[in-house]
């Protein structure tokens, strides 16, 4: 996408995710033993990850989805499990290649295809189905809707997402976590009100014929997050 805004903090998740928060990261998705606080991220993700899959039909043969931000692959592992023919991104290839250490030996009659780059890659086809958990809470809403638009146009079916709700819950723990050394954090999430979504998306005219259809806050301990469907109408 064109602004600077984006592709800075695009290269400030790769750098994030490839080298500070590698090891964090590795262990906050498996099953290994966390402290008390990245519990409640992990079973909040956990909580998400099944919110979004229960917006997609249970059989998926012969859809084609994109896991667009795929990270360890947990998502990517549940659709092509339902059938589906998986292409799964990330922007950084440590997590790429741990999601492809990770793949179980039997997928059934679906399939993944790991790839290594932007969601908005248009050579990347077009899909059924497309599923950006988390992958977005760190851009801007402009950047947000201009993202889903240029995916929009590849797809055939949905759109599932999701955003950071802006709520003083949410404004409370980020400044919390502005109290821990900068080194650990992720980059900035960008809180965004449901209802200035909703309009954003509504005025793309890119988007014309989407719908917002269902959403949902997940809510545990430091984990918030907003999930959200677009439908073709």
């Amino acid at each position: 996408m064109g602004t600077a805004n984006y592709q800075e903090r695009r290269s400030q998740l790769k750098t994030y995710f490839d080298r500070t928060a590698v090891e964090a990261w590795a262990r906050l998705t498996s099953t290994a033993p966390v402290g008390r606080v990245r519990a409640t991220v992990r079973a909040g993700r956990d909580n998400m990850r099944a919110t979004l899959l229960s917006y997609l039909p249970d059989d998926l043969q012969g859809r084609q989805v994109l896991d667009a931000g795929c990270g360890t692959g947990a998502f990517s592992v549940e659709a092509a499990r339902r059938g589906a023919a998986v292409t799964a991104i990330d922007l950084s290839p440590t997590l790429v290649e741990l999601a492809r250490e990770r793949l179980p030996a039997h997928l059934g009659e679906g399939s993944i295809d790991f790839r290594t780059g932007d969601m908005s890659d248009a050579t990347l086809g077009e899909f059924d189905h497309v599923v950006a958990m988390d992958s977005l809470i760190h851009y801007r809403a402009g950047d947000v809707v201009r993202v889903l638009a240029g995916i929009a146009q590849r797809t055939r079916r949905s759109i599932v997402f999701t955003f950071a709700p802006k709520t003083v819950a949410f404004e409370i723990l980020r400044a919390v976590g502005a109290l821990f050394p900068r080194g650990d954090r992720a980059p900035a999430i960008e809180p965004v009100a449901e209802r200035a979504l909703r309009q954003a998306l509504a005025a793309e005219p890119l988007l014309r014929g989407w719908r917002v259809g269902r959403t949902q806050l997940i809510t545990s301990g430091f984990y918030k997050s907003h999930a959200m469907e677009l439908t073709r109408s």
